[in-house]
């Protein structure tokens, strides 16, 4: 079983690997390293001679992200593209 669904015990992982992380928030290890050195995505967590990130960090960076990016197009109502008769 794929660990991001959980163990045979139904238990998801809360720290994620680097490469876990970055398939977590959907992009690729090194897109995951430019937001974590840009301070959009937070550091890692030592755990002895491991790194691992904190799913509910990711999370609240992820929602922030989302935040960050809202724009007058989130808030337009739909509209159909016509097309051209004549073309």
């Amino acid at each position: 079983m794929d660990r991001q669904q959980g163990n045979r015990h139904g238990i998801r992982p809360r720290g994620l690997s680097r490469i876990e992380a970055a398939a977590y928030i959907g992009v690729s290890p090194g897109t995951f390293d430019k937001l974590v050195r840009d301070g959009l995505m937070p550091e890692p967590i030592p755990i002895r001679s491991r790194k691992v990130w904190d799913r509910l960090r990711l999370d609240s960076a992820f929602e922030s992200l989302a935040a960050d990016n809202d724009n007058e197009w989130d808030d337009a109502p739909w509209q159909p593209v016509t097309r051209d008769p004549l073309t």
